[in-house]
């Protein structure tokens, strides 16, 4: 994966439309098929040659991308005047965390890429939206990531949290996020790239929203 700012800027995009997913599912109990497909394309691809082939296009990060230059933003709201969701931004720094850990527990990784490839084999039955798959995901993600910790602590309504599918998504959703911190980490992201480059990656963000508007 090549270092350089436009990768960077779609692994940070894919991170903050997999946390606008999460947030979705938390507080309404609905979720954007679309973002969740690309999602889950995201994960169980394994032959993308290239950041952006990873999500199918440009187009289909808008939502992330949208989050993305609001999040970045020195101002306490986003461009179109709503206020900054912190929480999204603990959400988001919170699965770079658990990818950095997840990166230097060899076993842990091991077993995470085992249980995506048995995955990919039910694809041969199910459609990548069907229950079973978002349950396999989900099942990784919490015999995998959860276990390293620390956990990432959903906030909602306890009503849609407390809901088994939606849980399930939820989990689907975070290991996805990890994917795209791993794509973000392979591009040469880190912790002060995310500080110093805040600028260089808003205007990346806002020229692709340009290309696909």
């Amino acid at each position: 994966m090549e270092s350089n700012t436009q990768n960077r800027a779609i692994a940070l995009a894919a991170i903050f439309q997999c946390v606008d997913g999460v947030s979705q599912i938390a507080n309404t109990g609905q979720l954007d098929e679309d973002v969740y497909n690309t999602a889950v394309n995201s994960i169980l691809t394994d032959n993308a040659d290239s950041a952006e082939d990873l999500f199918g296009s440009i187009a289909n990060l808008k939502t992330g991308l949208q989050s993305m230059m609001g999040q970045l933003s020195t101002s306490q709201t986003t461009p179109d005047g709503k206020p900054r969701d912190l929480e999204a931004t603990r959400y988001a720094l919170g699965l770079l965390q658990l990818e950095k850990k997840l990166n230097n527990n060899n076993a842990m990784f091991q077993r995470l890429l085992e249980g995506i490839e048995e995955t990919q084999k039910k694809l041969e039955f199910f459609d990548i939206e069907h229950e079973n798959i978002t349950a396999a995901l989900a099942d990784i993600y919490a015999n995998t990531v959860s276990k390293i910790g620390p956990k990432i602590m959903v906030k909602g309504d306890q009503q849609h949290l407390a809901n088994p599918k939606n849980a399930a998504k939820i989990r689907a959703l975070l290991l996805a996020g990890v994917r795209a911190a791993l794509l973000w980490r392979q591009a040469g992201g880190n912790r002060w790239k995310l500080l110093l480059e805040r600028g260089k990656l808003q205007k990346q963000a806002d020229q692709f929203l340009k290309q696909i508007d």
